[in-house]
């Protein structure tokens, strides 16, 4: 019965080594702290101003005239589009030239109007760069118009300006055409 007694007491034994060394086995875990991402909207904004207020015609002057547009700091990156509307007896008295960088959108041309656009990216944003609209600011008044041709008050001629603007990148990479984004800005949506 030694043997037996002996066996027992080595199995009891090596029970409670088991025991003890399975009791103090830890795993190795960890967690780090959440992610949480916000998305914020975006947004584009257009700004067209002019200083000069004045505008007499005298035959073969010209006349200062100083619209510009620009996108607004801190917008996403723009097509800048400028809708130039004339009345109908402009060209009985006037002329003007649209400032280099603008290019016409041809789809868009009307007897009454016409419609210019550039690209605007990040660093041309902001009234610091803002774009002329018209070549030398300025409209020339022909000379053939003499006192007895003047516009009758009333009936003056007019020259109007319209700035939008539409986001360029219709993905992360590729560009919306002009006419795609002219339409976008003037077909309500529904």
């Amino acid at each position: 019965m030694n043997m037996k007694k002996v066996l027992a007491m080595m199995l009891a034994v090596l029970m409670i080594v088991t025991a003890t060394v399975a009791g103090t086995v830890a795993w190795l875990t960890a967690q780090d702290a959440p992610v949480t991402n916000t998305f914020t909207t975006s947004n584009i904004g257009v700004d067209l101003e002019e200083s000069t207020t004045d505008y007499k015609m005298i035959p073969g002057h010209t006349i200062k005239k100083d619209p510009k547009a620009w996108v607004v700091d801190g917008s996403e990156e723009a097509l800048l589009f400028v809708k130039v509307e004339k009345s109908a007896n402009f060209d009985t008295f006037m002329t003007y030239e649209i400032a280099d960088g603008w290019t016409e959108l041809t789809s868009a041309a009307d007897a009454n109007y016409k419609v210019y656009y550039r690209e605007v990216t990040t660093s041309q944003m902001g009234d610091d760069n803002a774009f002329p609209i018209l070549k030398d600011n300025s409209v020339n008044v022909l000379g053939t118009v003499t006192k007895d041709k003047m516009p009758a008050a009333g009936s003056e001629p007019t020259l109007t300006f319209t700035a939008y603007a539409h986001q360029l990148y219709q993905n992360a990479t590729t560009k919306f055409d002009a006419t795609t984004a002219w339409n976008n800005l003037t077909t309500p949506s529904t």
